[in-house]
């Protein structure tokens, strides 16, 4: 065959192009459990981070994250619709976001406004444990902001209702703007809020040009200055996920007394 000849270049071509597929398939195999492992130990550093024990701006060796969560954190798989325990039914590792994707593991969301449009069977909680005993829930959340689907973490204190940390740990919202749910000094403002009225109902508000003090308004928020859709967003996302949709269930069993 003639080097110069077109039936040689598609040859070479369609050669190369099989070579090059089997080098990129070989590579995404071979550092598979590395990203695996990555992933997890991001998930390990949120929760980590939204409890406090991680502070904002420290970066701990790997070594150092798996520490700090195997000696506070420890990790619950629930019931979503019925708040139950299903730690012995739920496999180690399992993930309720890649959950959505199968409907063997997954259930449509009833109609609400936090853009939840798929609900995991089962939901995965960490509890901060203090003495044997639980200091924070805390609860994996989501839900449509302006551009995005926005990923993240809230932290309940034991009492069930004030909010002792908010985290996003995946957002596209605009920089400058909505993107300011990743501002440290944003997040740093959210501790000592009041999830729930006197009646159990989740009222957590944004509000414009400032929430006033806690004493004055527990349950209302300062919101993101230029980014009133990303803030009601957030809003309607804490009030989903600390509803009858999401883990009342679970918090109403929790304070119970039951596990």
């Amino acid at each position: 065959m003639q080097r110069s000849g077109t039936a040689y270049t598609l040859v070479f071509s369609a050669v190369m192009c099989i070579v090059c597929s089997i080098m990129v398939a070989g590579a995404a195999v071979l550092f598979k459990p590395k990203q695996d492992e990555n992933a997890v130990l991001f998930q390990m550093k949120q929760v980590l981070l939204v409890s406090g024990l991680i502070k904002q701006g420290e970066e701990p060796p790997a070594a150092e994250i798996k520490k700090r969560f195997a000696d506070n954190i420890q990790v619950h798989y629930i019931d979503l619709k019925t708040g139950d325990n299903t730690d012995g039914q739920t496999p180690a590792g399992y993930n309720p976001v890649k959950a959505l994707g199968d409907a063997s593991t997954s259930y449509k969301a009833p109609e609400n406004n936090a853009g939840v449009m798929t609900l995991p069977k089962y939901a995965v909680v960490h509890q901060l444990m203090r003495n044997g005993q639980v200091e924070m829930n805390i609860l994996q959340i989501w839900g449509q902001g302006l551009w995005s689907t926005m990923y993240g973490y809230l932290a309940l204190d034991k009492d069930g209702n004030t909010i002792q940390g908010l985290t996003y740990y995946q957002q596209g919202e605009t920089p400058g703007l909505g993107g300011e749910v990743d501002n440290p000094k944003w997040k740093a403002r959210w501790p000592g809020r009041k999830a729930f009225d006197a009646e159990g109902k989740p009222v957590v508000a944004m509000r414009k040009g400032g929430a006033g003090s806690i004493e004055d308004d527990p349950h209302g928020f300062d919101a993101l200055s230029g980014a009133t859709i990303t803030s009601r967003a957030v809003e309607h996302m804490l009030n989903f996920w600390l509803g009858p949709d999401g883990y009342a269930p679970y918090l109403e069993r929790f304070h119970s007394g039951v596990r």
